[in-house]
């Protein structure tokens, strides 16, 4: 009995480890056939970057590095960065407060 108990709560904590890291959707997704570099290994750069918590994240055409890069938004306390990431690369091209770019 305490196997399947164990069981149930490695697959529990499974799908719950993957709807929280990497399982769900981001803006951008259909151009993901094109980066060498997963949002996965992006979303690890950026918070090795910046430490916080991702609110919003998207893979997009944009100037600057290879041409497609992910960026990400990331909130730590009051502070959000936008941190991008080159999706052929891997190399950081932003690391900025939120909303002092350009863009």
């Amino acid at each position: 009995m305490s196997i399947s108990i164990r069981l149930v709560g490695s697959i529990l904590g499974g799908v719950l480890l993957l709807s929280a890291f990497g399982a769900y959707a981001f803006t951008g997704q259909e151009l993901a056939g094109k980066a060498k570099i997963s949002i996965a290994q992006a979303r690890t750069t950026a918070l090795r970057t910046y430490p916080g918590s991702i609110t919003d994240q998207e893979l997009e055409k944009e100037k600057g590095g290879s041409g497609l890069r992910y960026s990400f938004v990331i909130k730590k306390g009051r502070v959000s960065h936008e941190v991008g990431v080159d999706a052929m690369t891997g190399a950081i091209l932003e690391n900025s407060v939120e909303g002092d770019h350009g863009d």
